[in-house]
């Protein structure tokens, strides 16, 4: 087992592209996961133990956001709890491509933690709305659901989108080469765009989590967290437009 040192420069050197990530994630959650990979590797956890690391530190979290009074001690111990739980969560990727144990499992395990995620965080906010908020009218509580729905439709529509690009691909390949006719060579990746990795922020769960910080001004909290469901509906109509143009474009024929 190499030194600390040493896994963390194979790790630099396998990770994912950066091509459509925000700057959060690039240069403070991956980096962050790279050493918490690093930490498990010499600690000889697997990528599977990572990802239910991930798994509770957030749930824990999201508990305390539902069966706890806010506070603006409880925003600080749940935003560092999520914080952790999505850095570990980029650890878990980084350590299989790391040690090669990567598989069909530990993807579906985390997909599966990541979706519970994305429905147990609203919820505990519609919790913790209906058993503290003192809220200017009812017509509140239907804002989580509506942040969860645009969370969920954007989650399973990308999620959708990968897999049914890689498999038209795929098809076009076997279809290009049983062709006499020369493939297209293509053109080559386009380069990390800075000024999309800004505007994607907004859109970053670690962003997102951010929100938390103001439990202790049950105010100040629903006017971010609405702001933020605004955010993410447009974003939503954004992917949606997107992903269902790129995916028009690979029709056969």
């Amino acid at each position: 087992m190499g030194s600390t040192g040493t896994v963390l420069r194979e790790l630099r050197g396998a990770q994912k592209s950066a091509k459509g990530v925000s700057l959060y994630s690039r240069y403070v959650n991956r980096p962050a996961g790279r050493m918490l990979a690093a930490g498990a590797y010499r600690a000889g956890l697997t990528p599977n133990q990572v990802t239910l690391v991930s798994a509770a530190f957030t749930y824990a979290a999201l508990a305390a956001v539902a069966l706890v009074e806010p506070s603006w001690t409880l925003g600080l111990a749940v935003y560092a709890a999520l914080a952790v739980g999505f850095a570990f969560d980029s650890a878990d990727g980084q350590l299989a491509r790391l040690t090669g144990r990567g598989g069909p499992d530990g993807e579906w395990l985390d997909h599966v933690v990541d979706c519970g995620k994305l429905l147990l965080v609203h919820a505990a906010v519609l919790i913790s709305f209906y058993r503290f908020g003192e809220l200017p009218s009812d017509a509140w509580l239907l804002l989580p659901l509506g942040f969860q729905l645009a969370a969920v439709v954007t989650f399973c529509a990308g999620l959708l989108r990968e897999q049914l690009g890689k498999a038209a691909a795929t098809a076009l390949a076997a279809t290009a080469q049983a062709s006499p006719v020369p493939a297209d060579p293509g053109t080559p990746p386009a380069p990390v765009s800075r000024v999309r990795a800004v505007a994607l922020l907004p859109a970053d769960y670690g962003v997102f989590c951010l929100v938390f910080l103001l439990l202790g001004a049950p105010g100040a909290f629903r006017a971010g967290y609405a702001v933020l469901a605004v955010v993410h509906t447009l974003f939503l109509a954004a992917f949606l437009t997107k992903w269902f143009r790129e995916l028009r474009a690979l029709r056969p024929g």
